[in-house]
């Protein structure tokens, strides 16, 4: 820090005297009279204008006399000729911004400017009108912009152009009448005005997908010759690209050639902005990479540092996604490291990093070693979170890198640098277990020397919860202590803290434990003191070697289940209410921002760039929503929201999507509707929803939207009534009604697509932090273990990724995550059901040589009823076992609206059906801890099935769709399924109708033919919540007689079951009085 002092006093001390010294307004203004001077001097008044610039820009404010006498003198200088004045005029001109009185004093100066013979006049007078008319002046001067706009001068188009882009935001239906002009400017040979033109092209057209899509075509043609403008045509194609990939359109990507094609421009910003668009598209293949990785491996050896930072910059970001492919890189980007700019040679590091093999990595921490020496604390803490990063992906190599992060965390540096490292610390500590000894004790070093009171309190906590677990917990004790003696008084109630959970856990360690907390007692601080008489009395005050009462540990170690941020707002709502409060109204879903999003939010922007945003919660955006409107105000407190459900198709006349919201007794249905006409209003649209397949619900109320004017979203709601508890399901069928107001209204009416109430939307994704600990608390009363056959599958990654989207719970412990080539898998899933019960599910997952994936499930919960969550993977295109009390149903809706003109006519458009299904009685509820929970629920409402889900693509897609279809919250990780994995288990957890808890375990298993099958365990706190999980089962037993020709009586069993994905299967038994042949060629094999 002292060299940048010193550095900005030396500058200091060569600075020139500014003119601007010393300024003040009141001179300035007395000065401002020469602009009345009979004799003007251009020279002079130049000056003054400067001086008034000066002080608008420095942030003084002139009174409304002020502005209007200056303005009115200023308005005398037009009379000059001096070219170098009328430019200052104008400027300053811009700045006072004028009333709309005052305009029309200047208006006609400007205008005749406008038509003025000399260039610099006509461009500068367009921009000047631009800042100070309204929708009215530019009405009358709309013929000289059009003419601007394709005037031969670059200078003067160019500005009617970028005119034309401000213009447009507050009068678009006049600039939009510009569009032929404008196209033909876009043809022009400067490249300026080919660039502004192209970007007024694209903003008019911007509303209408279609029409942008044909601009793009008909300009990646090469009619573009501008590397400006062809910049700003690559971004446009890669978002026609990109919207048209959301669409589900397969195949080739459109303008990928194009794309590829810029590769090859001569101008270097082409080159780059191509390559970049083509590492950002989604699911980018290895083969569309290949191109963009040569043209930014040539920048990486630039001799240009914007280039050299912009190709590593853009390869860090691929290396994220596709690491394999920058390894080719990997030599150039090590010369990169000594680099002179430390933003390159950051970005370097961290991307050798993340693509790196296990074999280097010694090697690399050699050259980091010297690197962080040279470098700033916000390049640190970004090279810190990449070797975190690699430890993770080589855990061998935990003891270098380990080493490493100690040797960095005992050298100087700011709190932000030293937490990131600490945070790296118990991150490695928590997923490498053989870490922990070593990593303990890198942090108790730390702490002996901490001058941060957040960091010292932190590793305490820490060492409370895992210095127990280790084999020998003696040597920490030393370390605590040493804080109660030397440190501040919040450290000192810390380590208290800390030394009574090492006398709980450890029993050997109790009677010394217990005479440095009586020292404890005679504190200066009361908090200290508190805390040493209270875990005195909770342990025990004799001090004796006897195991510590499960009680006192929960005490000790326990953590509320519920969110902070959920519990105080719930309190808030409690105040005003006249029932007690109760613990399990409050959500289990989590609303505030993940730690990661945090961080990124609090760090100041450095020159790497800034992360994007994540996304944010919408959770309190529904309550608030829906506490607002009367009709469902009274049905009590939100259980779970879920995703939008895309109702239309893309580039349709409406957007229509509809969020599902889940609450004990009702069901809300909110649609969001957009029109995308421009020549239309809507007005009374409703949506007429045919619940005909869903038997379960009642249509209760309907709030209508009075107005959908164009481009502006609106929603409309329905609601319905189910009985209490029970986690219907079902289809419902949907129809857009309104009146559309034109030159008179027309009543009219649009099909929506159907969609569908799933036993997963009853199912809230909510983690536990120790998976193992949550499943044995959980215990096997309401366990329920069932095995399943997935069918032939691409991965066992895509199985377990289907199967944890078909359930809808949180992966665990990182369980998601499938191993390349793993042929079996076990996924941690937590989540709490309706009803706030918690659910833990274990799938265990294998793959035979045909690609057939197995999947065991075992689930458990904390009541009966939390039990059939086993059925939550089943709906809509699953196979369970077992039964539950769960509705399917679809409802057909229609949205109505009247639209009045000259006269009202009523219309009505008809929408998509869709379904209430089980998952949607069930919250995503994830668990800390997934083995803890579902031993904690243990094995009395446990359910164990198995299922074939028929061949899939990949193990991973299908433990996606099992996932997605129960609803519930991935745990641990075990979403993810590793690469060409054949066997995966995966974790979830929920939270079911009625705040009941439920955990499933999906085991899944791949064939040689791609065959999946699962195998799904449930626990939860009650039966309910067991059978959710299984309700999405589809089997049936139908029995027929007839007589056969020749009087002879047949009797037939039909046994169907329905996969998983969809897949039916049929065991037909067929008794008859006799043999004959006839009845062989009559019941087709």
């Amino acid at each position: 820090m002292a060299q940048y002092v010193k550095k900005d006093d030396d500058r200091d001390e060569e600075a020139e005297y500014s003119p601007f010294a010393g300024i003040e307004k009141g001179a300035v203004l007395q000065e401002a009279r020469v602009f009345n001077d009979p004799q003007l001097d251009p020279r002079r008044c130049s000056q003054v204008i400067t001086k008034l610039l000066y002080l608008l820009n420095q942030g003084d404010t002139f009174t409304k006399n002020e502005a209007t006498e200056v303005f009115f003198a200023v308005t005398k200088l037009f009379q000059s000729r001096d070219f170098g004045l009328r430019r200052m005029v104008y400027l300053i001109i811009k700045e006072l911004s004028p009333s709309s009185d005052e305009v029309i004093i200047v208006t006609s100066s400007l205008m005749k400017d406008m038509n003025s013979k000399t260039d610099v006049y006509r461009a500068n007078a367009i921009r000047v009108l631009c800042r100070i008319t309204d929708g009215t002046l530019l009405t009358q001067i709309e013929r000289y912009l059009k003419q601007a706009i394709v005037d031969k001068n670059p200078v003067v188009a160019s500005a009617a152009l970028v005119s034309g882009i401000h213009w447009l935001k507050s009068n678009p239906e006049i600039v939009k009448r510009w569009s032929n002009e404008v196209q033909e400017a876009v043809q022009s040979r400067s490249a300026l005005v080919q660039f502004h033109a192209l970007g007024l092209l694209h903003q008019i057209r911007q509303n209408d997908r279609l029409a942008v899509s044909k601009l793009v075509s008909s300009l990646t043609k090469g009619t573009v010759r501008s590397p400006l403008a062809q910049c700003l045509l690559i971004r446009y194609t890669s978002q026609v690209i990109r919207e048209s990939s959301m669409n589900g359109q397969t195949g080739d990507r459109p303008f990928y050639d194009y794309l590829e094609g810029c590769l090859r421009h001569k101008a270097e910003m082409v080159i780059f902005e191509a390559a970049r668009a083509i590492t950002e598209l989604s699911g980018v293949t290895s083969r569309e990479l290949t191109p963009a990785i040569t043209v930014l491996q040539l920048f990486l050896s630039s001799s240009k540092p914007v280039l050299r930072f912009a190709a590593v910059r853009t390869l860090n970001k691929v290396a994220m996604t596709h690491p394999m492919a920058v390894t080719s890189c990997n030599i150039d980007m090590e010369s990169l490291i000594s680099d002179q700019n430390r933003s390159i040679a950051t970005l370097a590091i961290t991307t050798l990093l993340k693509t790196g093999n296990e074999a280097g990595v010694d090697r690399l921490m050699k050259q980091i070693t010297n690197f962080m020496s040279d470098i700033a604390d916000e390049f640190k803490i970004v090279v810190v979170d990449a070797i975190r990063s690699l430890c993770l992906k080589f855990p061998l190599k935990f003891r270098t890198l380990m080493n490493f992060l100690s040797n960095i965390l005992r050298e100087e540096g700011g709190f932000e640098y030293k937490k990131a490292i600490v945070d790296s610390i118990v991150t490695i500590i928590r997923d490498i277990p053989d870490a922990k000894e070593s990593g303990l004790l890198h942090l108790c070093e730390f702490i002996e020397d901490c001058e941060f009171t957040y960091l010292s309190t932190q590793i305490l906590h820490f060492l409370g919860i895992e210095g127990p677990k280790t084999s020998d917990p003696s040597k920490f004790i030393r370390y605590i202590y040493n804080r109660v003696i030397l440190e501040n008084a919040t450290v000192r109630a810390s380590a208290v803290s800390t030394l009574a959970k090492f006398g709980a856990m450890v029993d050997s360690l109790k009677p010394r434990i217990f005479v440095l907390l009586r020292r404890c007692l005679y504190d200066n601080d009361d908090e200290v003191r508190d805390r040493a008489t209270l875990y005195l009395n909770t342990i025990g005050g004799d001090g004796s070697v006897v195991e510590t009462d499960k009680d006192v540990k929960e005490f000790l170690f326990g953590s509320l289940d519920l969110p902070l941020a959920n519990l105080e707002t719930s309190l808030k709502n409690y105040e005003p209410s006249e029932e007690p409060f109760s613990v399990k109204s409050v959500s289990r879903e989590v609303k505030s921002q993940p730690f990661s999003e945090k961080k990124a939010a609090a760090k100041k922007p450095t020159g790497l760039g800034a992360p994007p945003a994540g996304p944010t919660s919408t959770v309190d955006t529904y309550e608030k929503l829906l506490s607002a409107i009367p009709e469902f105000s009274t049905f009590g407190q939100l259980f779970k929201s879920s995703a939008p459900v895309e109702l239309t198709e893309a580039e349709t006349e409406y957007a229509v999507n509809v969020v599902k919201h889940i609450f004990d007794e009702h069901v809300v249905f909110q649609y969001n509707c957009t029109n995308t006409i421009p020549e239309q209003l809507l007005e009374d649209v409703t949506i007429v929803v045919d619940a005909s397949e869903a038997e379960e619900f009642e249509e209760l109320a309907t709030k209508p939207l009075k107005s959908l004017p164009y481009d502006t979203p609106g929603q409309t709601f329905v609601a319905f009534e189910k009985p209490a508890g029970v986690p219907a399901v079902g289809k419902f069928a949907n129809v857009l009604r309104f009146n559309v107001k034109e030159d008179y209204g027309v009543e009219d009416e649009y099909q929506l697509e159907e969609f569908e109430v799933v036993p997963s939307d009853y199912m809230l994704k909510v983690g536990v932090s120790n998976f193992r600990n949550a499943w044995e608390s959980l215990g096997p009363d309401f366990e329920r273990v069932d095995e399943y056959g997935l069918g032939p599958r691409e991965s066992l990654k895509e199985a377990v990724s289907a199967v944890i989207g078909l359930l809808g719970m949180q992966p665990c412990e990182g369980t998601e995550v499938v191993a390349a080539n793993s042929r079996s898998h076990t996924c941690l899933l937590s989540g709490v059901y309706i009803g706030n019960v918690k659910v833990l599910v274990r799938l265990s997952f294998g793959v035979e040589s045909s690609k057939e994936v197995a999947m065991k499930l075992s689930v458990r919960s904390e009541d009966e009823a939390d039990d059939a969550t086993a059925a939550v993977e089943s709906e809509g295109d699953g196979r369970l076992k077992s039964q539950a009390p769960l509705a399917f149903f679809k409802l057909k809706t229609l949205l109505t609206w009247s639209c009045q003109a000259d006269y009202g006519v009523e219309d009505e458009y008809q929408l998509e059906e869709f379904e209430v299904v089980p998952s949607d009685y069930m919250l995503k509820v994830g668990v800390s801890n997934f083995r803890n929970a579902w031993e904690s629920l243990g094995p009395d409402f446990e359910r164990v099935d198995e299922y074939g889900l028929g061949p899939r693509e990949s193990l991973k897609e299908a433990v996606s769709a099992v996932i997605g279809l129960l609803g519930m919250q991935p745990c641990e990780g075990t979403e993810v399924v590793a690469a060409n994995s054949r066997s995966h288990t995966c974790l979830l957890s929920g939270v079911y109708i009625g705040n009941v808890k439920v955990l499933v375990r999906l085991s899944f298993g791949v064939e040689s033919s791609k065959e999946v099958a699962m195998k799904l365990s449930v626990r939860s706190e009650d039966e309910a919540g067991t059978e959710v999980v299984a309700v999405n089962s589809r089997s049936h037993t139908c029995l027929l007689s007839g007589v056969y020709i020749g009087n002879v009586k047949v009797l037939v069993r039909l046994s169907f079951g329905v996969e998983i994905f969809k897949e039916v299967a049929m065991k037909l038994s067929v008794r008859s009085e006799d043999e004959a042949d006839t009845h062989h060629h009559y019941y087709p094999k």
